[in-house]
């Protein structure tokens, strides 16, 4: 498993989950820490003045006591993700159409030959895609708004498959 985190300029911090480890919110927690450091040297002004944004759907371990009371304790803001609402999940319509696109057809010889080739599908993503994709992910929300949360049509918003 691949946690991804990323803004409008690219890749901000990922892990790869240990084969066996469950993501409960004791890991998750961990991650959550390592990401903050992320920001901090690679969006230091967005650090500096606390104005990043974590979107998180609503997974179990997402919304976990603890890993609300570390968000709040650290002031980071979270955008809130509307229930049963999957296609408003930006690494459903860019990061893992792309990955799978790039790795389709391959076999790989062990899971470091997988990491290393995900890595680098990730890497080839250039930046105009990343900003692409939170104007898609706008344009979905403001649907989703428009529709009262009822359900409509996907769209793929431009975004180059």
């Amino acid at each position: 498993m691949l946690l991804t985190f990323f803004d409008i300029r690219g890749i901000v911090h990922y892990k790869f989950v240990p084969t066996g480890q469950t993501v409960n919110q004791v890991y998750y927690l961990e991650v959550l820490e390592r990401l903050r450091e992320k920001v901090r040297w690679k969006r230091p002004e967005l650090f500096a003045n606390n104005s990043w944004i974590l979107h998180q759907d609503n997974a179990p371990t997402h919304t976990a006591l603890s890993v609300r009371e570390f968000l709040a304790t650290k002031q980071i803001t979270v955008l809130e993700h509307p229930a049963y609402s999957l296609d408003l999940g930006p690494t459903d319509f860019i990061l893992f159409p792309k990955i799978k696109e790039i790795l389709k057809g391959r076999h790989f010889d062990d899971i470091d030959d997988i990491r290393s080739n995900t890595m680098a599908a990730l890497k080839a993503i250039p930046q105009n895609q990343f900003q692409n994709c939170f104007e898609v992910w706008t344009r979905r929300w403001h649907r989703c708004v428009a529709s009262q949360g009822e359900y409509f049509e996907g769209d793929h918003g431009g975004i180059q498959q």
